[in-house]
């Protein structure tokens, strides 16, 4: 059987929060028709197709990087770190690895970047079902915590209200401080 494991982010846009990554390796069986890029699935969609990747896959896993990280290392190789830390999690070593994008991080294995990979490759669109809806549950979460900057409805994404808030407010913890967030 050969093995291929998919590998995508989200969270590079937003001011708050972490980048995450998921990396996921699917069965022959996997029902396939679930899948799409996630930004084309409704949010209860995107729920059910994750806990149906979840249950289904043969090995998947999240890797974080946070906020402080990001400011330190930059976006960019914040969300390389990210999937590097998911693939290391899994605990199923794939013969090859797809990574949406232009770039890639370096694996044990061969990883081939593959630009609009969300729409083309089935273990990139469960990868990104998985890093989005891991994300959006954490921001959502943290809004429990802190519920001043509506956390729970732009997930950290610069919206006018987020950026309102932010004004108004100041910066939380979980701000990316090397983002511009403020005018």
């Amino acid at each position: 059987m050969n093995l291929v494991c998919g590998i995508d982010e989200a969270g590079r846009g937003p001011l708050a929060g972490p980048v995450t990554a998921a990396a996921v390796i699917l069965s022959a069986d996997f029902p396939f028709y679930l899948l799409a890029d996630s930004k084309a699935l409704s949010e209860k969609k995107r729920i059910t197709a994750s806990e149906i990747i979840m249950d289904a896959a043969v090995d998947y896993a999240v890797g974080w990087v946070w906020p402080g990280e990001i400011d330190n290392l930059n976006i960019h190789y914040a969300s390389l770190l990210a999937m590097k830390r998911a693939f290391y999690l899994m605990h199923v070593r794939p013969e090859q690895v797809f990574v949406d994008g232009k770039f890639t991080p370096e694996l044990s294995v061969p990883v081939t970047a593959v630009i609009k990979g969300d729409i083309k490759i089935r273990e990139i669109q469960a990868a990104s079902i998985l890093a989005k809806t891991a994300r959006d549950r954490w921001m959502i979460r943290y809004s429990w915590i802190d519920n001043r900057y509506g956390f729970e409805k732009h997930k950290g994404y610069p919206t006018k209200l987020h950026r309102q808030r932010c004004l108004a407010i100041g910066l939380s913890p979980i701000h990316r401080r090397s983002f511009r967030i403020l005018p």
